[in-house]
């Protein structure tokens, strides 16, 4: 049994199931980072509206009503589309919900409602080895998503082994203007391994914060952190039934989510930024009280604030192709050298930094996401071992 695995099992037992519609105020009222994230002042400047974010996950189910209309399915082509919108166990449908939900019928509310998902399915789930084998490579998709209009690539998985495969996937992504989030991975109490693809080169490693802004004690952390989001005690679908939603779960992978939400978020209101812009604009703007330069091991450049980006019309996102991680890019993606050697307590303050990197005032180990108090939680469902070559893990 793999670590996502074993998290699946937790969460099974100790969720409580909530009924989609008839306890739609449970599910959103539990979605708290969207109002410790100010979406709703966030939402009169962007929704997302006209960016695409592809999901790579245990498939997406279309017709949830807090998805339906949201997911663009034709557009995967042929011959990676297999099993794309037939979701194995409800992960890749609550990342999607998490990204892009339009919150209909009571279901999870996107923080970028009015991106569209395109989503894709490898191989992973609790579903046969016949048909887990049918799915595509990871390597295949990344190369189709890099070669079609998706601006994102959100994945909120993990494995132990790299490919040279997918790591020349990923870079010609990259080369595409393509802006990869994946997720860290929960193995902290173990073995603290962030595996692949976020120790790939070009891709922004995401752990999970609470909602005082501190780290989740399961969230990886080291030298593949590159920004923290929400990731404790939020609602996920419960399984591929879709019959209801499970609240106080812990990942990752909404951290991913979450990321990838913000940026599409910023991306719809500077459709002329590229990716590298995009991404700077993030980690300047970042909640954290340690110097620009030194990211810490376990929230990276600091927890991301997308709204900080969005209040301010002049936003200067510096130059258009200059890696903002060029020094982590440059040596597999961890170059930086990380600042904590311990987790980050609480903290009151709610500390700005601009384009220019300045850093804000706070105290001395960790920082809230904005001054109205915390920010996010995120989401664990899934994770059976993959029935073919490799083991990938929901994260």
């Amino acid at each position: 049994m793999t670590a996502g695995c074993a998290a699946l099992g937790a969460l099974m037992a100790l969720s409580v199931g909530l009924a989609p519609g008839a306890a739609a105020d449970d599910v959103q009222s539990q979605q708290w980072y969207l109002s410790a994230m100010k979406a709703d002042e966030m939402w009169k400047v962007s929704t997302g509206t006209g960016v695409k974010v592809a999901v790579i996950d245990s498939g997406v189910n279309a017709s949830t009503p807090s998805l339906r209309g949201q997911v663009l399915g034709d557009e995967v082509p042929k011959s990676v589309a297999y099993g794309a919108t037939r979701d194995s166990d409800g992960h890749g449908t609550t990342m999607a919900e998490i990204i892009a939900g339009t919150g209909a019928g009571g279901g999870l509310k996107g923080l970028a409602p009015g991106a569209k998902i395109v989503p894709y399915r490898i191989a992973g789930g609790q579903v046969s080895l016949p048909e887990e084998n049918k799915a595509p490579s990871l390597s295949s998709v990344i190369k189709a998503i890099a070669d079609s209009d998706a601006k994102i690539i959100n994945m909120s998985f993990g494995s132990d082994i790299s490919y040279d495969d997918e790591a020349a996937a990923i870079k010609y992504a990259a080369s595409k203007g393509k802006l990869m989030f994946a997720a860290e991975g929960n193995d902290a109490k173990t073995n603290n391994n962030a595996g692949y693809p976020v120790s790939y080169p070009y891709v922004v490693g995401v752990s999970a914060s609470d909602k005082t802004g501190k780290v989740g004690k399961f969230s990886t952390h080291g030298r593949y952190v590159d920004l923290a989001a929400p990731g404790v005690d939020v609602p996920a679908w419960c399984d591929s039934t879709f019959r209801s939603y499970c609240a106080h779960a812990n990942g990752t992978s909404t951290a991913t989510a979450v990321a990838s939400a913000s940026a599409a978020l910023v991306w719809s209101a500077h459709p002329n930024w590229t990716a590298d812009q995009v991404l700077r604009s993030l980690i300047d703007t970042a909640g954290r009280d340690w110097p620009r330069d030194t990211p810490s091991n376990y929230l990276g450049y600091g927890l991301i604030r997308p709204r900080k980006v969005l209040e301010n019309p002049r936003y200067n996102p510096g130059p258009a192709n200059v890696d903002p991680l060029a020094k982590e890019n440059s040596v597999g993606n961890g170059g930086a050298t990380p600042s904590t050697s311990t987790p980050p307590a609480n903290s009151s303050s709610g500390g700005q930094t601009s384009a220019t990197g300045a850093t804000s005032k706070s105290s001395d180990r960790s920082l809230p996401w904005v001054a109205v108090g915390a920010v996010a939680a995120l989401v664990v469902i899934g994770g059976a071992a993959f029935a073919v070559v490799r083991s990938r893990r929901r994260a």
